[in-house]
């Protein structure tokens, strides 16, 4: 059989001719052949190449409200973007001739040692199958020893308590506090009586938020989301504006509980350190994946300010955009002591349930090994800001 090269220029100009006519792309046998590697679909875990993948498995799972919610930022989705963004101005710096024979991955939170920095930050929604909402996330965490903090909406489907068993362990959990603050005290009291180890309070909404992406979805889809869940994830205008909580709450909380008490949607080094004088263990770097502010910043911009701020004093979580082991590398290199990924591995369960959360953890952590082999670090307290170079856009 001839190759291309082999013909003659006339030959190959009229192949090339035929190839990128309209005729022949109609011609399924001869298109078929050409399918850009773009248009492929997973239709398995095992055939995911990158957690990008799980992204298009997703959406052509779900309805298209739920995939609307999935995907929505807010107003025009310029920091659900930038939180991607963010990445590209930090350039990783390699290392040869280092000898990485055996590489630790794990890092330690309040005195809990985990195999791999990341964890699976909550949801107020998943589409698992069958309904199972937190359960196969929960079952998944456990086979890839993964620390999961659990979704407050959630837990009202899924009590605490179930979701431990599945996990064969302590999770942690989202609250969601409101102006009603005993209500909110007596959630802490139960969700304390049930083993929980650490609440992470999140503060990015409370002012209400615009989410517009998923309203163009509904469009296409006249269900509403009452009609299958107890909440409906919309736009919450009647709220803006009349948050009533501050930093005096956060003080009643922590000395409501013997729970570790972390605060979730921190942006500004100012907030942080005003976090940890009033008492608060930990902070999470996080703009609600993109769905609370359109302040058109990514996390990780966010991050070395407030790492500033804390001086050490408590660990920093961020989360925001984290697609690729590179990306974890680069997070703890500004400081960071772990980060959470909240889309990929919601896509990973609306698509395929609980292995399409274990293949997304699997692919993150052997990025994240191999960044760590190229750079030549054998732990994760190697990872310093040495380890990154700021990019020089000039």
């Amino acid at each position: 059989m001839l190759r291309l090269s082999q013909l003659s220029p006339s030959r190959r100009s009229f192949i090339k001719y035929l190839a990128s006519s309209p005729l022949f792309a109609s011609m399924p046998a001869m298109s078929g052949m050409l399918q850009s590697p773009e248009d492929f679909v997973i239709s398995d875990p095992a055939q995911a190449i990158n957690i990008l993948e799980f992204e298009a498995a997703a959406k052509k799972a779900l309805p298209p409200t739920h995939w609307g919610y999935l995907t929505t930022g807010v107003d025009d989705d310029k920091t659900l973007k930038a939180n991607r963004e963010a990445f590209d101005h930090y350039q990783i710096r390699s290392r040869r001739l280092v000898d990485t024979t055996t590489i630790d991955t794990s890092v330690t939170l309040f005195g809990t040692k985990w195999d791999f920095p990341v964890l699976l930050s909550p949801s107020g929604t998943l589409f698992a199958p069958n309904g199972e909402g937190p359960l196969p996330v929960a079952r998944a965490a456990a086979k890839q020893k993964t620390l999961q903090i659990l979704g407050g909406v959630q837990e009202r489907n899924h009590p605490i308590e179930e979701v431990m068993k599945a996990r064969g362990g302590p999770v942690w959990y989202q609250l969601y506090a409101n102006a009603n603050l005993d209500s909110t005290i007596n959630t802490v009291k139960r969700i304390e009586a049930s083993g929980c180890p650490v609440l992470v309070w999140t503060v990015d909404i409370l002012g209400g938020r615009n989410l517009e992406t998923v309203q163009k979805w509904r469009r296409v889809d006249p269900r509403t989301c009452l009609a299958c869940h107890d909440t409906d994830p919309s736009p919450r205008p009647g709220a803006a504006g009349r948050n009533t909580l501050t930093y005096d709450t956060l003080k009643r909380i922590k000395d409501a509980t013997k729970m570790k008490v972390l605060i979730k949607g921190i942006e500004n080094p100012i907030d942080a350190d005003l976090c940890v004088q009033s008492g608060a263990d930990g902070i999470i770097v996080s703009n609600h994946g993109g769905r609370a502010t359109e302040s058109g910043r990514g996390t990780l911009e966010d991050l070395p300010e407030v790492v500033q701020a804390v001086r050490g004093r408590v660990p920093v979580i961020v989360d925001g955009g984290f697609r690729r082991g590179t990306d974890v590398f680069k997070a703890l290199a500004l400081g960071a002591t772990a980060i959470g990924i909240g889309r990929p591995y919601m896509w990973g369960v609306s698509a395929f349930g609980q292995p399409g959360v274990e293949k997304v953890l699997d692919i993150m952590q052997r990025e994240f090994k191999l960044a760590m082999a190229e750079t030549g670090k054998s732990k994760t307290s190697e990872i310093t800001p040495d380890s990154i170079v700021k990019k020089n856009w000039l």
